[in-house]
């Protein structure tokens, strides 16, 4: 009989990827996951068996094509898509938003409103800025200082019928706050905008659903849930259709998802990313989930949450205690809400200094902005280098978390 909360078997788990062991403790995550033994099989698999042209008639290229449509099936699935034409691959969310924004530009008209938070990753906002060589009006939806929190209230002051698109996170690369982007999706489509959402720091931690998100667009990387470097892009289908190709003369506008992956998606990564879907089935089925694929992936997330949250309040309790310390984002991990980025600063101290200490350990934490550089400076955050950025993924243990502490507390007065 299955249990209520079966508990992750942390041995078969580290198992899984050959890059961890006992001497070094991976703790930024949101920066980078690691691989999984199974996407670095398939990879080497289509390298050595199926290196060659997609199209041709011969049974190895028919063969090779077979297997590049099931990994784009299969990443269909794992984001519950409806159609797995509307799945653009490409080799980051940075290049992949670039390129969506490319093909929106010819669509912008003078006036036309598109809102921003100063809480993304510059992949998500940079994008959308550029439309204003077209006459968009760019508006900034600011976090607020105090709640650290993007306030629903503050957004519809800034919603009117001119409004086009909403491009905002899922979570916080910094502050670790899970967005309410369904409650965001019904207010922008309410005057008739659309919303594109980057879930970069939310997928290694949730099982993503492009549908009950009610976001228009969703990105996310791979290499951030166990996977290659490589990224993927939703869009709803007569969304995508309704785009200029951003391939060759002769790739037509309903060419999906071709048109917007100009030279084509890298096979191997592809044929990889399968792996990432077979890993959480197998954890889902072993924690005792049944049902669809789906379903046993929901349960393997749901297992990792729980065990996050536990790591993640591990880390948060050793911070509350100390005076010196500022807890950049929920300072608790026992009611949701957020997932296991934990971003600090220490009084008087250089957050450079804190991580070049837990370095002589081997515990791999950092530094810096992250590439959210607006929220940072507008948090005032810069002059100390940035926040000191633990980020965590069900794979961690709770010695980890100790060890880090130990060290930690050596290096926070």
């Amino acid at each position: 009989m299955q249990t209520a909360n079966p508990k992750l078997d942390l041995a078969h788990i580290r198992a899984e990827f050959p890059a961890l062991n006992d001497e070094v403790a991976f703790l930024d995550n949101a920066g980078g996951s690691q691989v999984l033994r199974r996407v670095a099989d398939r990879v080497r698999d289509y390298l050595l068996t199926s290196a060659v042209q997609l199209g041709a008639s011969y049974a190895q290229s028919q063969d090779a094509g077979s297997k590049v449509l099931a990994a784009r099936r299969s990443v269909a699935e794992l984001i519950n898509a409806p159609f797995d034409d509307e799945v653009v691959m490409g080799s980051s969310t940075t290049s992949l938003m670039f390129q969506l924004t490319s093909a929106i530009l010819p669509t912008v008209q003078p006036g036309d409103e598109i809102i921003v938070t100063n809480t993304d990753h510059e992949s998500n906002i940079g994008g959308w800025m550029r439309l204003a060589s077209a006459g968009a009006v760019l508006k900034v939806w600011e976090v607020d200082t105090e709640t650290l929190q993007l306030d629903l209230a503050t957004l519809d002051t800034l919603l009117t019928p001119r409004t086009k698109w909403v491009a905002m996170t899922h979570a916080s690369n910094i502050l670790g706050t899970v967005n309410p982007v369904a409650q965001v999706a019904e207010r922008v489509h309410a005057v008739g905008g659309r919303l594109c959402v980057d879930a970069v720091a939310y997928a290694p931690h949730r099982l993503v659903d492009v549908q009950a998100s009610g976001a228009d667009l969703y990105a996310y990387s791979f290499y951030k849930v166990f996977g290659p470097h490589y990224a993927v892009l939703w869009g709803k289908r007569e969304l995508l259709l309704s785009l200029p190709s951003l391939n060759h003369y002769f790739i037509g506008p309903e060419v999906l998802p071709y048109k917007l992956q100009p030279g084509n998606v890298n096979y191997e990564l592809s044929y990889g990313c399968m792996g990432i879907s077979d890993y959480l089935i197998d954890v889902g089925t072993r924690l005792g989930g049944t049902g669809s694929a789906r379903c046993r992936m929901q349960t393997a997330f749901d297992a990792f949450e729980r065990h996050e949250d536990m790591l993640c309040e591990r880390l948060l309790a050793y911070l509350r205690e100390r005076k010196s310390v500022r807890i950049i984002g929920m300072d608790s991990a026992l009611h949701g809400g957020r997932v296991p980025t934990v971003s600090f600063t220490v009084a008087g101290v250089q957050s450079e200094s804190i991580v070049r200490h837990t370095d002589r350990f081997q515990i791999g934490i950092r530094f810096g902005d992250f590439y959210a550089k607006r929220l940072v400076d507008r948090l005032g955050l810069q002059p100390q280098g940035g926040v000191v950025r633990v980020s965590m993924a069900h794979y961690n243990t709770p010695e980890e978390i100790d060890r880090l502490v130990t060290h930690l507390d050596e290096a926070i007065p």
